[in-house]
């Protein structure tokens, strides 16, 4: 008979689970004895960063990525990160070691106390096996919940004298289970929602990270060019659902209700599909919808349904509803938005700007680069300099919280052998999650890293100014040498501090095969 550590490799295995990231510990070690050959481990040098990779690596792939961390302390060393999953619906398969069961009542050194309780709320499911036998049945329902829509991080503790025990008869049929989803807009939903849309007059469509995350993007460029209907993506936006440089592109909706309000003044239709209504961050009270606006929401997280504060909303698959949409309605008599006006290049002229920067990267970088960006203050220069046009092009942490970055550029460039990542990475945000160039530089794993260096906490700066609030502390960071941090994890780096040199140092950083950090001065600018 099969122990419970064997039958879970073969668990993880029938579901291709065989990548694990992890930074471990004594509770973990028993797992981890004799790991099969198939099986590759990816150290990373803290739990945060371990689980920013795994969601960087399960961003990429749209495929589960499996978690081992060490006991209560590796978990809350991990929160931050499994944050950035919930909120991203990544598929991560949490497990932690847990102290051996006799003890665990003792408090004994490294008991994970009430762990159930400590990921909560941001798991959809938390489990610690009551007795050894069951914890394979746990691995292979956590992975089938992670996996169901929508999707999310799961989290199993497990006692580490339980992988040597029987795991019994019932684990024998675990590996073979194949659980799917199926759901879609019933005829109704479908009909009413195309009348609403081919009786609206100013229509406008609004998507979000889940029309990436369902490989629809082009789905909803087809939807918005029959419609002919501008687009906006979801503010937060963790995800590009949308091609930057179509004419149907307006941009990224402002975080605040006022704000996102005023922007879709004389729509009389808002369709919102795959995001949230809405993930606001600045606290700008206003009215929720302009006057005279209707609002409808097609989302998979019934979460997401229930909480919103206006509008209709239809829970389903957002691939399959988006396809049914685009097959049942017909042409509108509409004009074609006019395509809004791309800024031209930057002057450059000493220190350079981010609009100077990412000029660069835009003319550098290939057509089909993966961004993951982390640096909180550019995303106006960034939207409207940087064009993509690919599915899985850009990531940003779905939490807000800091730490992604660094780890998820490593996690997306695993998983990416055809296509080079560029993390876009701040110099506040890249303290949080430096560990992870060891990580890259270990595995030969060529991300390359660009570290956007002004000094200063630039969102925390702006704000201040916001809020109205003056001589707050802590806002500078002047000091830290990020190509001596490099070097000292073994990665190849430089300072770029101007346009030329930025272009032959990301040139060749794109060119080659480890990875690459290059630092860049940037003239600080006013945020919005």
């Amino acid at each position: 008979m099969a122990t419970v550590r064997e039958a879970t490799y073969d668990i993880l295995r029938k579901n291709g689970l065989t990548t694990i990231f992890g930074n471990p510990g004594s509770n973990e070690l028993p797992f981890l004895d004799r790991m099969p050959a198939d099986f590759r481990y990816i150290l990373g040098l803290h739990e945060g960063v371990v689980t920013g990779m795994a969601d960087g690596y399960s961003l990429v792939t749209g495929e589960p990525a499996f978690v081992n961390l060490h006991s209560a302390a590796g978990t809350g060393n991990a929160m931050g990160a499994i944050a950035n999953a919930w909120y991203s619906h990544s598929p991560l398969v949490i497990s932690a070691g847990q102290q051996a069961r006799p003890i665990i009542g003792l408090e004994s050194m490294l008991s994970n106390v009430d762990a159930t309780q400590l990921p909560q709320p941001l798991v959809k499911l938390s489990l610690e096996p009551s007795i050894a036998s069951d914890v394979p049945r746990a691995i292979a329902q956590s992975i089938h919940t992670a996996t169901a829509a929508p999707r999310g991080p799961v989290y199993v503790s497990i006692p580490w004298d339980d992988w040597t025990e029987d795991a019994g008869e019932a684990s024998e049929f675990l590996s073979s289970r194949v659980v799917t989803t199926a759901g879609s807009l019933s005829p109704g939903q479908l009909a009413d929602i195309t009348e609403l849309i081919g009786a609206s007059v100013n229509p406008v469509l609004i998507l979000g990270a889940d029309v990436d995350a369902a490989g629809a993007g082009a789905l909803a460029v087809e939807l918005a060019e029959r419609q002919r209907t501008p687009v906006w993506v979801a503010p937060s936006a963790s995800r590009c659902p949308f091609p930057t440089r179509h004419p149907c592109f307006r941009g990224v909706l402002p975080a605040s209700i006022a704000g996102l309000s005023s922007r879709l003044a004389g729509h009389d239709l808002i369709l919102v599909i795959g995001a949230p209504v809405f993930r606001y961050h600045q606290f700008q009270p206003g009215r929720y919808l302009p006057a005279g606006a209707a609002l409808i929401q097609i989302t998979s997280d019934p979460g997401e349904a229930a909480r919103a504060p206006m509008g209709d909303a239809v829970i389903a698959d957002v691939h399959s509803a988006l396809a049914a949409l685009v097959s049942s309605l017909p042409i509108a008599a509409r004009a074609m938005p006019i395509a809004r006006t791309v800024p031209g290049l930057a002057p450059v002229d000493g220190v350079l700007t981010l609009e100077a920067a990412f000029d660069v990267v835009n003319a550098v970088a290939p057509d089909d680069a993966i961004y993951v960006r982390e640096a909180t203050t550019t995303a106006e220069a960034f939207w409207d300099r940087i064009e993509m046009r690919h599915p899985g092009s850009y990531f940003f942490p779905a939490a807000g919280g800091l730490g992604f970055g660094m780890p998820a550029t490593v996690g997306a460039q695993l998983a990416s052998a055809n296509r080079k990542v560029i993390g876009v990475i701040g110099d506040g945000s890249a303290n949080y999650g430096i560990p992870a160039l060891w990580t890259a530089a270990r595995y030969r794993i060529p991300a390359t890293f660009l570290i956007l260096n002004n000094g200063t906490y630039g969102a925390l700066r702006a704000f201040a100014t916001q809020l109205g609030v003056e001589g707050v502390p802590g806002m500078d960071l002047g000091g830290v040498d990020f190509c001596a941090l490099a070097t000292g994890y073994g990665v190849r780096s430089s300072v770029a501090d101007s346009a030329e040199s930025l272009r032959e140092s990301l040139t060749a950083a794109l060119a080659g095969d480890v990875p690459t950090l290059i630092e860049i001065p940037i003239r600080a600018t006013p945020t919005n």
